[in-house]
């Protein structure tokens, strides 16, 4: 594919479904990607060790379906939502809810979820969404950012060895099924919207 060809082609999945860009698109698609943020916060998964939320596949997907800024938009209204109390949050309201919920034990993850919608969105309106391998690299990257801050954050509560024993390591697998779910999504999205 030649330099012309790539800048023509649209950069994101949500731009060459819904070509037309203005704010009332930019709300429903926002509105749309927290709706399924937080029904993936709520879906519990049966796994081992730990059950999953599909929430980080939902989150990087959104991202390089969206591209970084909206993609942003909407990851901070979900954040939105939560903080006013709403009970977006996995866990919530059983947990807690608002700022007291994103302070806790999962607030960094949370934070996380910005910094690899940021990644992830960049990344893929460079192309990276369109092919098996690199849509790994993507997901891979996007949930190291995740699990980085998230980890971090835990540290700070409970020590960094705990916080990678109970933050990361019980999480590896079920990790590990997203990111082969996530590299097929998006290349196999763009084949589908080829034909």
């Amino acid at each position: 594919m030649t330099r012309t060809a790539t800048l023509r082609s649209p950069l994101t999945l949500s731009a060459a479904l819904w070509p037309r860009q203005d704010l009332s698109r930019n709300v429903l698609l926002a509105i749309a990607g927290s709706v399924l943020l937080a029904l993936s916060a709520k879906l519990q998964v049966p796994f081992w060790p730990v059950p999953m939320t599909m929430q980080t596949y939902v989150v990087l997907v959104l991202a390089m379906a969206y591209g970084w800024r909206l993609g942003c938009a909407t990851v901070a209204l979900y954040l939105v939502e939560g903080m006013f109390g709403l009970p977006v949050f996995a866990g919530t309201p059983e947990k807690g809810l608002g700022l007291s919920y994103m302070m806790g034990p999962t607030g960094g993850y949370l934070a996380g979820f910005v910094l690899a919608t940021l990644a992830a969105g960049m990344l893929a309106e460079r192309g990276w969404d369109r092919s098996w391998i690199k849509a790994g690299a993507v997901m891979l990257a996007g949930h190291a950012i995740v699990f980085a801050a998230g980890v971090a954050w835990l540290a700070v509560l409970v020590g960094p060895e705990r916080a990678v024993a109970l933050g990361f390591t019980p999480f590896v697998a079920a990790t590990a099924a997203k990111i082969l779910l996530g590299l097929a999504t998006m290349p196999l999205a763009w084949r589908l919207l080829r034909r």
